[in-house]
Order: C-alpha cells, then sequence, then structure tokens
C-alpha cells in the first residue's frame, strides 16, 4: 500500500469515527451501554456471516473465472482478490480503486494481465446487471416509501439507477454495437483538443482506442461462454442477497423481529445506489445518514437506530477495509506458468 493510501485509510477511520459521535453525541451513555447488553450476538454473528458469504461467494467466482484460463489458481488468492477490493473501494473515490486493486492482486499471483483483465470483465459485467435488476426489483417494493417520507433520497435513488444503468448500456454497446461506439467515443472527445496538443491529442486518443478495441475483443469470447455465465450469474444473485439481508439480522438482534423482511432487503439495494453518488471514499456520510433515514420508521428507538447504523457500518465498509489491509500484505502462491 502506497502512503498515500495509508494516510487515507487512517483518515477514513477518523472520520467514521467523527461521525458515529455525531450520531450518538445526543444519546445518554448509559443508555446506549445498556441496549449494547441487551443485543442478541447470535443474530450479529449471522449477519457477519452474511458478509462473510458475500465475500467468500466473490472469490468462488473469482476462482472460477480464473481456473478457465490459468490452472493452480489457489482459493487462498481468489479470496484476497475481493479483499483488495474492498480496500480499494473503501478509500477512493466512487469505488474507483477497486478494479486496478484486484487487477494488481491477479497479476501478483502470475495471471496474464491481459487475462486477468478478461476475468475482471466478467465479474463486473455480471456484477454490474445483478444489480441493476435487483434495483428494479426493489424498486417497486420500497420506492413508494421514500418517495412518501423522503422526495429528496428518491431523487439520489434515480439518479444512482441511471449512473448504473448507464454503466451497462455502454458496456453492451461496446460488446454488439462496436463501429457506432467507436464513432460515438471520438465524437465525445473531439472537445478535447481544443485544450491539449495535437501530440497529446492523439496519444489520448490511441489510448482510449486500445482501451475499447481489448474491451471488445474480451468481451467477444466471454459472450460465447453462455455456461460459465449463466452459473456465475446464479452465484452473484446469493452473492447480493446474503449482503443485502445484513440490515435484517441486525434489526433481529435488536429486538425487532416483526419487521417486513422484503421491505428491508428492498430498502438495503436502494442504499446501495444512494452509497455510489457520494464522492467520498465509501460514501462516508451519505451512507450513514441515508440508513437512518430509511429506517428509522421501522427501528423506532433511537438508540438501538444508532446501533443498527454503528453495527451496519462495521460489517459493509470497515470489516472489509481491515480485512483488505491485511490480505494486501498476505504473500502469494505463485501460479504454474505451465
Amino acid at each position: 500500500m502506497s502512503k498515500k493510501n495509508a494516510i487515507t485509510f487512517v483518515i477514513m477511520f477518523l472520520f467514521g469515527a467523527f461521525i458515529f459521535w455525531y450520531f450518538i453525541r445526543d444519546i445518554q451513555i448509559s443508555v446506549l451501554i445498556q441496549d449494547f447488553f441487551t443485543i442478541n450476538w447470535w443474530w450479529i454473528l449471522v449477519a457477519f456471516m452474511c458478509m462473510a458469504l458475500y465475500l467468500g461467494l466473490e472469490a468462488v467466482i473469482t476462482k472460477i473465472i480464473v481456473n478457465t484460463q490459468s490452472k493452480r489458481f489457489t482459493f487462498k488468492d481468489a479470496l484476497r482478490v475481493p479483499l483488495v477490493e474492498q480496500l480499494f473501494n473503501g478509500i477512493t473515490p466512487f469505488s474507483s480503486g477497486g478494479q486496478p486493486g484486484q487487477l494488481y492482486v491477479l497479476v501478483q499471483t502470475g495471471v496474464d494481465a491481459g487475462k486477468a483483465s478478461s476475468a475482471l470483465l466478467m465479474k463486473f459485467i455480471i456484477f454490474q446487471g445483478m444489480i441493476v435488476l435487483n434495483f428494479i426489483m426493489s424498486l417497486i417494493v420500497g420506492f413508494q416509501y421514500i418517495e412518501e417520507k423522503l422526495h429528496y433520497l428518491a431523487i439520489f435513488v434515480i439518479f444512482g439507477f441511471i449512473i448504473h444503468l448507464f454503466v451497462i448500456a455502454i458496456l453492451l454497446l461496446i460488446m454488439y454495437w462496436y463501429s457506432f461506439t467507436k464513432k460515438m467515443i471520438d465524437i465525445v472527445i473531439r472537445p478535447v483538443r481544443l485544450f491539449i496538443s495535437n501530440d497529446k491529442f492523439v496519444s489520448f486518443k490511441n489510448m482510449i482506442d486500445e482501451k475499447v478495441d481489448n474491451f471488445h475483443q474480451e468481451s467477444v469470447k466471454i459472450a460465447k461462454q453462455w455456461k460459465l455465465m449463466f452459473k456465475i450469474i446464479i452465484i452473484t444473485f446469493f452473492q447480493l442477497a446474503f449482503y443485502y439481508l445484513i440490515p435484517y439480522f441486525i434489526m433481529l438482534s435488536l429486538g425487532f423481529s416483526k419487521v417486513n423482511i422484503i421491505v428491508v432487503v428492498s430498502l438495503h439495494v436502494l442504499i446501495f445506489m444512494i452509497i455510489s453518488l457520494f464522492p467520498i471514499p465509501g460514501g462516508a456520510g451519505g451512507a450513514e445518514y441515508s440508513f437512518e433515514a430509511l429506517f428509522k420508521s421501522y427501528i423506532t428507538n433511537s438508540t438501538k437506530l444508532v446501533l443498527a447504523l454503528i453495527i451496519w457500518r462495521l460489517l459493509t465498509y470497515y470489516l472489509g477495509m481491515i480485512l483488505g489491509a491485511i490480505a494486501l500484505f498476505i504473500k502469494p502462491d505463485k501460479i504454474s506458468k505451465k
């Protein structure tokens, strides 16, 4: 980890501590401690297992894909990929560092950079597709609730959906309408010529063309592997399902046993969309505010609401960053070059 990333890592934990303080500032510490000791830790363990399964199933997906290209890729190295992804997603704006972090880990194990990019591409396309599909289903269940009580969050939810849908549309255009995409890219980047020299513009255009060409070639290969894609789609469905269930088990641990599991899952899906819009690493601040705003109608006790928020954030954000930092320094098993 670079010095800059290490500093960001520490800053995000300090910022998180400040956010937690902000939410508990008006709560009596004695009441908070009392409610803390009434938590049913078995349900917290279930929530922890859901997060572990979320990371573990992504490791399974990584291993399945990489094994089609490179032999002797161990599960230990496969598990390092989602953990390092969690770390770099958590310390970079808009989670932009996750993909390069995964690529670094795969190359570190001896996987060819081109094959590693292909594996990550397949995983990314399917993951984004499943997010959009889950969002559409959750929108039917939970959007009316947001629109009625929190109009401003409804705007963020829709905007987040548009961004994810736009990403999928661009990927599909490159995959299936290559010539049109190339022409559109040429038109979009043309104004850049006004701000840089001709030589730099040509270099920039060549770089964009190369990335688009490589993406198209790899995506064509991926599109032909329908059985593999179907298997990964099924695993990704369960991977996301475990992640979305985490708030439900946290609420059970706090004694709220009459909550509707479908509504809770749907609200968590919508929070996932909202977080992706905040430029601060990990959506810090926006994530906590969204959780409090959406779940305060179900967790009516303000102290327990703060406890639920803290436990949720520790499991879904800070835990992954800590494990990712550890995984980054674990020596990889070099795969067989044969």
